[in-house]
């Protein structure tokens, strides 16, 4: 698109990401921000992979490109070439300096891309057993063209996720926010294959049409889940 969106993030944002889209990502705040990225890599440059494709700094593709195909492309002088291209020195994550102003997020621009699950009006709501919140293409049309759906789950203190599965071979990724518990996975053949106990930052796969149960400890726990279909 010819202009670039810039969003404001908060806690329980959901984030739509199109394929090929250029983003960059700045915490401007003292607190810690955690971004955690799910998506299908099985088409990626090395599948299972996520394949980044860097602009500048040591690991950047115009760093491959000569100064003279550069400055015809962005139609500046080799000089300021250099400049740009090579005064990045980390890969990935650098930290500005304090002169430097990124532009200010505008409000409608998260209209599109931005689904926050913490806000969002519940799917489920069980007294004293927990809340869902589903997301699809239904509150955030863009997840459609990704071909992602995902919930946030969160249980009350010893409740339980009754075992439950996708009925149109769906895989499910699913990230623990917080809390702890124990899951168990159980395969078409009714042979159990996973049986642990999870916790915050802890992150498990269940396959195609297997089942999964969850129970919490009692201090509850919460759950973010992709889940490969947008519906």
């Amino acid at each position: 698109e010819k202009d670039e969106k810039v969003i404001g993030i908060r806690k329980g944002d959901a984030i739509a990401l199109p394929f090929g889209a250029v983003t960059w990502w700045y915490n401007k705040e003292d607190a810690e921000l955690i971004v955690l990225f799910l998506g299908d890599t099985s088409k990626g440059h090395k599948a299972g992979s996520f394949t980044d494709f860097y602009l500048t700094g040591t690991n950047g593709i115009f760093t491959g490109f000569s100064s003279e195909f550069v400055s015809r492309a962005w139609d500046v002088d080799e000089s300021t070439v250099k400049a740009l291209v090579g005064s990045q020195s980390g890969k990935g994550i650098v930290k500005l300096d304090g002169s430097i102003k990124l532009p200010d997020p505008k409000k409608e621009d998260r209209e599109r891309l931005v689904y926050n699950c913490e806000e969002a009006p519940l799917d489920v709501d069980i007294k004293n057993g927990g809340r869902v919140v589903v997301l699809n293409t239904k509150n955030l049309p863009l997840v459609a063209e990704i071909g992602l759906g995902a919930d946030l789950v969160k249980l009350d203190g010893g409740a339980m996720c009754s075992p439950g599965f996708s009925c149109d071979s769906a895989l499910q990724v699913t990230y623990i926010v917080s809390g702890s518990g124990r899951v168990q996975v159980v395969g078409v053949d009714g042979k159990r294959v996973l049986e642990t106990t999870v916790k915050a930052g802890q992150l498990f796969i269940v396959p195609r049409f297997f089942v999964v149960s969850k129970i919490c400890d009692p201090d509850g726990m919460s759950w973010f889940s992709i889940i490969t279909t947008p519906k």
